[in-house]
Protein backbone atom coordinates (compact mmCIF):
# COMPACT_ATOMS: atom_id res chain seq x y z
CA UNK A 1 0.00 0.00 0.00
CA UNK A 2 0.97 3.61 -0.85
CA UNK A 3 0.79 4.73 2.67
CA UNK A 4 3.54 2.17 4.01
CA UNK A 5 6.43 3.54 1.62
CA UNK A 6 8.91 5.22 3.31
CA UNK A 7 10.73 7.56 1.06
CA UNK A 8 12.13 11.36 1.91
CA UNK A 9 10.61 13.32 -0.72
CA UNK A 10 11.47 17.44 -1.47
CA UNK A 11 8.64 19.74 -1.83
CA UNK A 12 9.16 22.91 -2.93
CA UNK A 13 8.62 26.09 -1.18
CA UNK A 14 6.37 27.61 -3.99
CA UNK A 15 3.31 24.29 -3.55
CA UNK A 16 4.20 23.91 0.24
CA UNK A 17 0.62 25.47 0.94
CA UNK A 18 -0.81 23.47 -1.51
CA UNK A 19 1.01 20.04 0.38
CA UNK A 20 -0.08 21.01 3.58
CA UNK A 21 -3.92 21.86 2.52
CA UNK A 22 -3.75 18.14 0.53
CA UNK A 23 -2.32 16.66 3.72
CA UNK A 24 -4.77 18.14 5.94
CA UNK A 25 -7.62 16.71 3.95
CA UNK A 26 -6.55 13.67 3.64
CA UNK A 27 -9.16 12.18 5.47
CA UNK A 28 -12.03 14.24 3.54
CA UNK A 29 -12.37 11.55 0.74
CA UNK A 30 -15.46 10.60 -0.62
CA UNK A 31 -15.96 7.01 -1.33
CA UNK A 32 -18.72 5.90 -3.52
CA UNK A 33 -19.13 1.96 -4.16
CA UNK A 34 -16.39 1.70 -6.73
CA UNK A 35 -14.04 3.81 -3.99
CA UNK A 36 -12.74 7.31 -3.57
CA UNK A 37 -14.72 9.45 -5.58
CA UNK A 38 -12.88 12.89 -4.82
CA UNK A 39 -12.57 15.14 -2.13
CA UNK A 40 -14.82 17.25 -0.42
CA UNK A 41 -14.66 20.69 -1.14
CA UNK A 42 -17.42 21.32 1.85
CA UNK A 43 -13.60 21.10 4.27
CA UNK A 44 -11.43 22.85 1.89
CA UNK A 45 -12.32 26.18 3.05
CA UNK A 46 -11.95 25.88 6.76
CA UNK A 47 -8.96 23.87 5.76
CA UNK A 48 -7.14 26.59 4.29
CA UNK A 49 -8.34 28.86 6.84
CA UNK A 50 -6.56 26.52 9.40
CA UNK A 51 -3.58 26.46 7.85
CA UNK A 52 -3.54 30.43 6.54
CA UNK A 53 -3.52 29.71 2.91
CA UNK A 54 -2.73 33.41 1.29
CA UNK A 55 -3.20 32.16 -2.21
CA UNK A 56 -6.47 30.54 -2.53
CA UNK A 57 -6.87 30.39 -6.12
CA UNK A 58 -3.44 28.68 -6.45
CA UNK A 59 -3.89 26.15 -3.94
CA UNK A 60 -7.28 25.36 -5.41
CA UNK A 61 -5.81 24.35 -8.62
CA UNK A 62 -2.72 22.42 -7.09
CA UNK A 63 -5.22 20.80 -5.33
CA UNK A 64 -7.17 19.55 -7.96
CA UNK A 65 -4.11 18.66 -9.71
CA UNK A 66 -2.97 16.44 -7.06
CA UNK A 67 -6.50 14.62 -6.57
CA UNK A 68 -6.90 13.79 -9.96
CA UNK A 69 -3.33 12.28 -9.72
CA UNK A 70 -3.90 10.72 -6.16
CA UNK A 71 -7.46 9.23 -7.92
CA UNK A 72 -5.41 7.45 -10.79
CA UNK A 73 -3.10 6.15 -8.42
CA UNK A 74 -6.05 4.50 -6.13
CA UNK A 75 -7.92 3.25 -9.18
CA UNK A 76 -5.38 1.14 -10.61
CA UNK A 77 -4.70 -2.12 -10.68
CA UNK A 78 -0.85 -1.74 -9.32
CA UNK A 79 -1.78 -0.44 -6.08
Amino acid sequence: MLGDIAEDVEVWPDVWESFLTFQALSTQWRVGATGATGLDYNVLHSVMDLIGVNDRATVFNDIRVMEREALIIMHSDNT
